[in-house]
């Protein structure tokens, strides 16, 4: 089945941010989605002293977009760490 996932495959997904407690973080967080018209099912954030930490999730999302994403947010002023994860195969586009 490896052979099949391609930047066609839907996985699962979960991004990690922490970054530098600033005004429109979160908003710059969301721009990479945002621009390939991803719509995340779970948005959370936590401030703790100077830090924000914030986790975007998708139930489904193009395999070959996961490090586009990741790289995108990595790229933002002031994130420190991005962690990406991807779940299971949710489908393979037609």
């Amino acid at each position: 089945m490896s052979d099949f996932l391609d930047g066609d495959s839907l996985v699962a997904a979960r991004f990690t941010v922490s970054a530098d407690a600033s005004p429109g973080l979160l908003s710059r967080i969301l721009q990479p989605f945002a621009k390939r018209d991803l719509i995340p099912d779970l948005v959370r954030a936590t401030r703790e002293g100077d830090v924000i930490r914030a986790e975007v999730a998708l139930h489904a999302m193009p395999l070959g977009m996961v490090h586009l994403v990741a790289g995108n947010l990595g790229q933002i002023i002031g994130v420190r760490r991005v962690e990406a994860m991807e779940g299971r195969v949710v489908r393979l586009a037609a």
